[in-house]
């Protein structure tokens, strides 16, 4: 079984994501920003570090103290009310784009594991999230890493509670099951939807 840091382990997939890899046996760091989840990463199972993925040299020496096989990357900084999403473009181009690096520099200082990470099934509209979705998706491939392209979340917890989104689309539970199958996918662009897992 494998140690496995999980980046961004209080989102709404993270969440879900613990509970079924300490299942399987695997040992999980739950990484968050916040103080206030480490309480409910730790009651899902998780062993949690509190470090902010932009303190790059905290990150590192969290990532190297854990020696993880597997660096999962579902961070995201998004708003909890969806009509603000537009305002909070900048930050979440930023978590995509130097926070995805802050995690493939500190992958390479413990030892290079295998990574895993978050990014969309849909087109974006131009603009800085898709400028940064795109470096996100080079540097990972570039590490020899997984991207999960994810359809659009539904489900408890998510923006589209009582509704289905758009395809391509993804319950919330289901999208995690999956992510747990695909942790030894081999390098390249897996989309996640509630059809066949298939490679892009």
């Amino acid at each position: 079984m494998s140690r496995i840091f999980l980046a961004g382990a209080s989102g709404v997939i993270g969440r879900r994501l613990i509970p079924l890899l300490v299942e399987g046996g695997h040992t999980v760091a739950g990484m968050t920003r916040s103080s206030s989840n480490a309480a409910l990463l730790a009651d899902l199972g998780a062993e949690p570090v509190v470090v902010d993925v932009f303190d790059r040299d905290a990150l590192i020496e969290a990532v190297a103290a854990f020696r993880p096989d597997v660096v999962l990357n579902e961070l995201t900084d998004l708003p909890d009310d969806v009509t603000r999403i537009p305002e909070h473009a900048e930050r979440n181009a930023r978590i995509r784009t130097v926070g995805n690096r802050n995690i493939i520099d500190a992958a390479r200082a413990s030892g290079s594991p295998k990574i895993l990470a978050q990014t969309v099934a849909w087109q974006l509209p131009d603009g800085p999230d898709a400028l940064a979705v795109r470096e996100l998706e080079s540097s990972v491939l570039a590490e020899g890493g997984v991207l999960l392209s994810y359809g659009q979340f539904y489900g408890p917890g998510t923006y589209n509670e009582a509704q289905l989104p758009a395809a391509p689309r993804v319950q919330i539970d289901t999208a995690a099951e999956k992510t747990v199958a695909l942790l030894d996918a081999p390098s390249g662009v897996v989309v996640v939807t509630d059809e066949p897992v298939a490679a892009a």
